[in-house]
């Protein structure tokens, strides 16, 4: 882990002392994203309700710049016009499944609102894709279904969650377990950590050796 990425994680714990108890499985993710990124892989978020909104955040933090200069590739780069690489910036691949309209509401209704998500998963997914769900229970039945799916087609996943053990706890390979249990409590949580992750990420994979 570089210097800068082990400087943003360590500055999160610095900030949100009650988080301490976390420091192992925010390590396991960040290296988790990191071995997907590195392998060429991409990320998958959902949750529902505050944490759909949390999904969509996450997913803008990684598409675009957040703390730091991104170069483009290089390759890329010299096919395009010199004024379009300007205004570009190096992108870490990642999907938001809850902001896909269509069809979220064509399965809900043709199928089943508890598999919308696992749909999702299953068409995207590939081999050493990870996937990230937001569920301040960790039982979020569409949140459980698609991490199932995430595991079956050769992926990792990643829970954020309340304190209390989950359905999710045990099917992802890496559970941030933030300690509170009311649901605002717990959001309020996951925003710094994931936070934490897309700087540490970003400065892994675009910061200076």
């Amino acid at each position: 882990m570089k210097k800068s990425a082990v400087s943003v994680l360590d500055g999160l714990f610095c900030r949100y002392p009650v988080l301490e108890e976390c420091r192992d499985s925010v390590t396991a993710a960040f290296e988790t994203l990191v071995g997907a990124y590195r392998a060429g892989g991409k990320v998958l978020v959902c949750g529902n309700g505050g944490s759909a909104s949390d999904a969509e955040h996450i997913v803008g933090e990684l598409l675009k710049k957040f703390k730091r200069h991104r170069d483009i590739p290089s390759s890329v780069a010299a096919k395009l016009r010199p004024e379009l690489v300007a205004e570009l910036e190096g992108s870490l691949p990642a999907v938001s499944l809850v902001s896909m309209s269509g069809i979220i509401t064509a399965f809900a209704n043709d199928v089943a609102w508890e598999t919308v998500f696992a749909q999702q998963t299953l068409g995207l997914a590939r081999p050493g894709d990870v996937l990230i769900t937001l569920s301040t229970s960790g039982n979020s039945a569409n949140c459980v279904a698609a991490a199932e799916v995430m595991k079956a087609v050769g992926g990792k996943s990643i829970a954020f969650t309340g304190a209390d053990p989950s359905r999710l706890s045990e099917v992802c390979d890496v559970a941030i377990r933030v300690p509170e249990k009311e649901t605002y409590k717990v959001q309020e949580l996951h925003l710094p950590v994931y936070h934490a992750l897309c700087a540490a990420v970003e400065e892994e994979m675009f910061g200076d050796a």
